[in-house]
């Protein structure tokens, strides 16, 4: 079990990056959250699990250790794999999943891809408390909050160091910003660019 990486970070895309540890580029899946975290040339540190196939071994990164546990947890429900749990975490903070659990928020679960009605109530079903109770606001951490500009601007980047065109991303952030439907924290700097990232794929698939 590699419980954590710490090293370079030698490339960043859309799904994955390539962390340089003791000489060795590991390839480690991970959220685009957690991807826009990263910048080429600098250390980072990702806890880690390792989901292992007959034809294959996979590595998959996180921000944090609550995170990576959460991913974990998830895959103890029937027909949840490692790529829906990723998936769920691409859309929802764990906290956020917490309270969808929790409170039984179906409609919640449901914006994640690849979860129906069905798929909503077996989490919930199978999960029950095992996710424990929310731990903090579901902003992904106690930072200051980000003045709009500076949330905008933040967001932009990391569009663009996923491979998004610079016109492309503000306008795709600027639409999250414009809608203010209540969904998105004043200064939650990751569900604005979880938001994009939702209306960048719809408009990609």
């Amino acid at each position: 079990m590699i419980a954590s990486v710490r090293g370079t970070v030698l490339t960043v895309r859309l799904d994955a990056a390539v962390v340089e540890v003791g000489g060795v580029g590991m390839l480690v899946q991970a959220t685009p959250t957690t991807l826009a975290g990263l910048r080429v040339g600098h250390e980072a540190r990702l806890a880690t699990s390792m989901v292992v196939r007959e034809d294959s071994l996979t590595l998959f990164g996180f921000g944090d250790d609550d995170e990576r546990d959460v991913f974990e947890v998830l895959q103890s429900v029937s027909g949840v794999g490692p790529r829906l749990a990723l998936a769920m975490l691409a859309v929802h903070t764990p906290d956020g999943l917490r309270r969808a659990v929790a409170t039984e928020d179906l409609a919640a679960l449901k914006r994640v891809p690849g979860i129906g009605q069905k798929g909503a109530q077996r989490i919930v079903l199978e999960l029950g408390d095992r996710l424990g109770v929310p731990t903090g606001d579901g902003l992904g951490g106690a930072h200051a909050p980000a003045r709009p500009t500076d949330r905008r601007d933040e967001v932009v980047e990391a569009l663009v160091g996923l491979g998004w065109n610079l016109k492309i991303a503000q306008d795709a952030v600027d639409a999250v910003l414009a809608d203010g439907d209540g969904t998105v924290g004043a200064a939650d700097t990751a569900g604005v660019l979880r938001a994009a990232l939702r209306g960048l794929g719809a408009h990609r698939g």
